[in-house]
């Protein structure tokens, strides 16, 4: 997995169990890594939504093996996941501190010092785009580019923070029970996935109601209340110095809060890819529709899928398949134009 040759081979099997977990003791607590690949390459960081780790939240985009090559060809893979959110995570400690968004973000800067790294890569799903890009805007200088999924700027609105409320009391008092399992699947998935009485909800929905039962509560429960208290980092996206790739379902709660956050980005160094027909959580529900965004997003930092790359001539990667429409002969060089995809079963 550490061969940089021009061709990768992928074997699930072996990626799902090469990971390394670190325990990395920071100011504010200690936070679980998971690395995959040659940490001689550049790195690319995840940092997952409420509730979720990385094999609830990435599992979608990062075995898909056209994404999984064109990633681990040219990244090592860094997912941190929240305080207590790591797979086999004990229930926090009272005496743990209470951990604010800046904490959060904070950690992240001393997980880099842990593994000395320098500009990273960032993907992040919803809280985690928050928190990424918080860290974006306080650490200019380590982060080469964003990728969000229907990310979150603002503070809470009155409807959400209603929500968090409830869920935090249901938390408390009941645990991860089947309400609180419901209301996070409506933040995740569209209803196209999540099924009704006629329709059984799908695979990837079942599959994360599954990994929702093995969270400890208390854990969720104190980033629940660490994201619903986040303040407007509006005002700071100016400072951001590196180019930002953002996805968004348009069924997503969040919709709105990627098209404002979109508008007050540099269009010169952004670009905005609306997946219809889609939640929240584009890299689980319709991780498909990220490949070619995906693709000519990292081509403007010089990052490229391995030329020998075994591909299906009707893959989204393959050249045949490119529109044009996804070039603009702007400063990133290779620049997405904020469009709209509609993403097809028939590949």
């Amino acid at each position: 997995m550490g061969d940089s040759s021009d061709s990768v081979s992928v074997d699930m099997e072996t990626i799902s169990v090469a990971g390394k977990e670190h325990l990395v003791k920071t100011g504010r607590g200690s936070v679980s890594v998971s690395v995959f690949g040659d940490q001689d390459k550049p790195a690319l960081i995840t940092y997952p939504d409420l509730a979720l780790n990385y094999m609830s939240c990435f599992q979608g985009v990062f075995f898909c093996p056209e994404a999984f090559s064109l990633l681990l060809h040219n990244f090592c893979i860094y997912h941190i996941s929240p305080p207590g959110h790591e797979l086999g995570a004990a229930v926090m400690s009272l005496d743990d501190p209470v951990l604010l968004v800046d904490d959060l973000a904070d950690q992240i800067a001393e997980v880099l010092d842990y593994f000395r790294l320098g500009k990273v890569m960032c993907m992040g799903v919803t809280a985690g785009a928050y928190i990424l890009t918080l860290f974006a805007i306080k650490y200019t200088q380590r982060v080469m580019g964003l990728i969000l999924i229907s990310p979150l700027c603002k503070a809470p609105s009155w409807a959400e923070w209603l929500c968090n409320k409830v869920m935090t009391n249901l938390l408390y008092f009941c645990g991860m029970c089947s309400l609180v399992k419901e209301l996070l699947l409506l933040r995740y998935f569209s209803k196209e996935v999540r099924g009704s009485v006629e329709v059984p909800e799908s695979d990837v929905v079942q599959t994360c109601r599954r990994f929702l039962g093995e969270r400890q509560s208390p854990n969720v429960m104190r980033l629940l209340e660490a994201i619903n208290e986040r303040p407007d980092i509006t005002k700071g996206l100016w400072k951001l110095q590196c180019r930002s790739l953002i996805f968004v379902g348009e069924n997503s709660p969040f919709h709105s809060e990627a098209l404002h956050m979109t508008s007050k980005l540099d269009r010169r160094f952004s670009a905005l890819v609306e997946v219809q027909a889609c939640g929240s959580m584009v890299t689980e529900e319709q991780p498909d529709a990220m490949l070619i965004p995906l693709e000519y997003f990292l081509m403007g930092f010089g990052f490229y899928r391995p030329s020998q790359c075994n591909v299906s001539p009707r893959s989204p990667l393959s050249p045949s398949s490119i529109s044009p429409e996804l070039f603009s002969p702007e400063s990133m060089g290779l620049k997405l134009k904020p469009i709209k995809t509609r993403f097809s079963g028939e590949v």
